[in-house]
């Protein structure tokens, strides 16, 4: 798989597919820009090297259709926050007048095309959607780690046009994620909270093979009870021996936890203890993210709630990776291969390509 390192991207048009895929509240401000923020050095590095930056994202589920509060707008004024540049939204992601736009575009340029999902082909990875959003560029850079196990247009379709690499977000995703289940410092602890164990399955399997200890949420434990879910390496598993409510683990729970936790060399944590939206159920968390910070082990979290709720306490600096992806990273730490991965290794066949300061919208 190629990197950034692999192309001469000056005077080049490069297609980049971010994950922009953040929580938004009712009024559209972005609740969490962490995704946002993790793919900056990669535009940063290709502004840098003299390209022309088009940048292209899905947002919540629109379902094919044009729904106006998932217009990329938000991020768009996030990017040029952070990247401190001028960069025009278009209204769409494909047709003739983005092709012109994209003609015209100087090297330093940043264009962001409109959400991908506003047309259903994205999700169907329909090739003649691929192929037109190929048109756009002269090479291809998955940076959506977040994304990257999905069958999707964006993802898989367009490397079989163009010469396609990974962005710096992906390639440390699956540096560190590919560290952890290979050859990780040991002891090694994991967590995995939340619920929706039938997701987290392969992932319970596959870390117990390496783990010393997994620690489990209230939710977890009761869902493996219930369906009679047989795990590998049960031995391992340890989950609360007292809740408050059923919503949060109790003090017994959290010194035991806490036990473990002190012997870490690695902690793996995916999924929060208790119902972090109410205040009230947020100490169980609170107690284990501190743990794991004074543990000083090599820490990596993910998942989107686990992610959003340090960045929201203030102690993302003291995480050694918080990874972007949620079902992404579950479906690589269990073994599966991720489509967007795959597709990376395929050689590109050629087609006839079609013509191809401030915020500016709807003016290509």
């Amino acid at each position: 798989m190629k990197t950034l390192g692999d192309f001469n991207f000056k005077g080049k048009k490069v297609l980049v597919r971010c994950d922009f895929n953040v929580p938004l509240d009712e009024r559209g401000n972005i609740l969490d820009d962490y995704r946002i923020q993790k793919t900056i050095p990669t535009i940063e590095y290709l502004i840098k090297e003299g390209a022309k930056v088009i940048l292209m994202s899905h947002l919540g589920r629109p379902e094919g259709k044009v729904i106006e509060s998932l217009r990329l707008t938000p991020i768009q004024d996030k990017l040029m926050e952070y990247l401190d540049l001028s960069i025009t939204k278009a209204n769409d992601c494909i047709g003739k007048e983005i092709e012109k736009w994209v003609g015209k575009m100087q090297p330093g340029e940043i264009l962001l095309l409109e959400n991908l999902r506003f047309h259903k082909e994205e999700e169907e990875n329909e090739e003649n959607f691929a192929r037109e959003l190929s048109k756009l560029g002269d090479i291809f850079i998955n940076d959506a780690f977040g994304a990257s196990h999905r069958n999707h247009a964006s993802i898989i379709g367009i490397p079989k046009y163009l010469p396609s690499g990974a962005g710096f977000l992906l390639e440390k995703e699956i540096k560190v994620l590919s560290d952890l289940m290979k050859n990780p410092k040991k002891p090694l602890i994991a967590i995995i909270g939340g619920k929706k164990v039938e997701e987290k399955t392969g992932l319970i399997n596959k870390i117990s093979e390496i783990a010393d200890f997994i620690l489990i949420s209230g939710l977890i434990k009761e869902e493996i009870e219930e369906k009679r879910i047989s795990l590998k390496n049960p031995q391992k598993i340890i989950g609360p021996i007292d809740e408050i409510d059923h919503r949060d683990i109790g003090p017994k729970t959290v010194e035991n936890f806490k036990e473990k936790i002190r012997l870490a060399k690695t902690v793996f944590w995916n999924g929060p203890l208790g119902k972090i939206e109410t205040e009230r159920f947020q100490k169980g968390t609170r107690e284990i993210t501190s743990a794991i910070i004074e543990s000083q082990a090599f820490s990596v979290v993910g998942g989107g709630e686990t992610v959003e709720f340090i960045n929201k306490i203030g102690l993302t600096e003291k995480f050694n990776h918080l990874s972007t992806g949620g079902g992404a990273m579950l479906e690589f730490l269990a073994g599966e291969k991720l489509p967007g991965l795959v597709a990376l290794n395929t050689r590109p066949r050629p087609f006839v390509k079609g013509r191809g300061k401030g915020r500016d919208e709807g003016k290509l």
